[in-house]
């Protein structure tokens, strides 16, 4: 945390957006009902933005170490914030308190911010949608460990999506988090591989051969397919009209990836392609996802048909790492199976984006810097 100024102003617009707030030990309280769209309050933008995914409870913790070294005025945890994978409240509780009880995460919790949305493991059981007869209580003990305040509008909602603003005109920050459980559909299996059985004997056979190993899933065909749910999808558009320089769009899968097999957004074709023209209908400038889920971290970069270059930062696991090397035809450079968070560096006086993957030790395993300016359309990639 850079001064106890931008501290506190980050910690008053997070309550005034009702949004999910960490800090101090224990949840700050946000006035009853208060609205997003009134903007942030006055005070210094955002520099510095952490994120992750995939932290197992019971398992040491030694990223945390590098997360407060890099200093950052924010963590957004982008979901299997736990593994939990139960359909018994009182043992989803019991794991969101063994990570309460890391000392890493208490010294986070103590010292940043935190926003957080979730993903499959802490859903409540792997690869689940909308299916899943849990999700309604799951969901109110997830706004419960998280901090979430009372009268907040993401109580009332179906899912954890959130949002808020940060900073002055000129150097808005807009943070929106997704959730891509509660109203999805199932997902499809490639006919290939009935059962994990089969699949697995086919891994076993590309791997000898040397060839990446895309996951056992398929793409589905039906129009109606969705991720997000009706409600979302015009709140959604709603957020994407509001004001803003930069917008972080968190996604607990990977938005860009194409075609890695397991869960991702190119799983519901239509979804993905829905989500490039909401882009460019509302005229949202200044997109970059952060994703999450997969166990290793990479950048996928997209320029084709879309409103101008897009860009999804994944860094995944906290503790979890995939090594089995996974297809992906966007990846820009080479994925990263190691431990590791998301650096997100806004330099506003030069209106420059740095995007980073770090390890632990704080090694930087990927950087990537681009305009702000470059992510509008008709810009000039830089």
């Amino acid at each position: 945390m850079q001064d106890e100024g931008r501290r506190n102003a980050l910690r008053a617009a997070l309550a005034l957006s009702g949004a999910c707030l960490l800090g101090a030990g224990r949840p700050l309280q946000a006035a009853p009902s208060s609205p997003l769209l009134a903007g942030p309050p006055a005070g210094a933008a955002i520099q510095r933005i952490a994120f992750g995914s995939c932290v197992h409870q019971a398992r040491p913790q030694p990223i945390w170490d590098d997360v407060l070294a890099a200093k950052p005025e924010l963590f957004v945890f982008l979901g299997d914030n736990i593994y939990g994978d139960t359909r018994d409240l009182a043992v989803l509780e019991r794991e969101y308190a063994r990570l309460a009880a890391q000392p890493g995460f208490q010294r986070l919790r103590a010292s940043t911010p935190v926003l957080a949305t979730w993903d499959d493991h802490d859903f409540g059981e792997n690869d689940a949608g909308a299916e899943f007869p849990m999700k309604e209580p799951f969901r109110q003990a997830f706004l419960r460990f998280w901090g979430e305040p009372e009268g907040s509008p993401r109580w009332t909602r179906d899912g954890v999506y959130t949002s808020a603003l940060f900073g002055p005109p000129g150097q808005r920050l807009q943070l929106i988090l997704l959730d891509l459980r509660y109203n999805r559909t199932p997902i499809s299996r490639q006919i290939a591989f009935p059962d994990d059985r089969v699949y697995e004997r086919w891994v076993r056979r590309e791997l000898a051969a040397g060839r990446a190993v895309p996951g056992p899933y398929a793409r589905n065909p039906d129009p109606a397919a969705t991720q997000l749910g009706e409600r979302q999808w015009t709140w959604l558009h709603e957020q994407l009209r509001q004001p803003a320089d930069l917008r972080l769009i968190g996604s607990s899968l990977q938005v860009l990836a194409d075609f890695t097999g397991w869960e991702a957004w190119a799983n519901y074709p239509r979804d993905q392609a829905r989500l490039f023209e909401a882009i460019r209908q509302t005229g949202a400038q200044g997109v970059v996802f952060l994703s999450g889920d997969m166990h290793y971290g990479e950048l996928s970069r997209l320029d084709v048909n879309v409103p101008y270059p897009l860009l999804d930062l994944t860094s995944s696991g906290l503790t979890e790492v995939w090594t089995i090397p996974v297809p992906n035809a966007l990846r820009v450079g080479e994925a990263h199976a190691v431990e590791n968070f998301g650096l997100v560096e806004i330099d506003w006086s030069q209106r420059r984006l740095r995007l980073s993957i770090r390890a632990v030790g704080g090694a930087e395993r990927l950087v990537h810097e681009v305009s702000i300016d470059a992510l509008a359309a008709a810009s000039a990639w830089l």
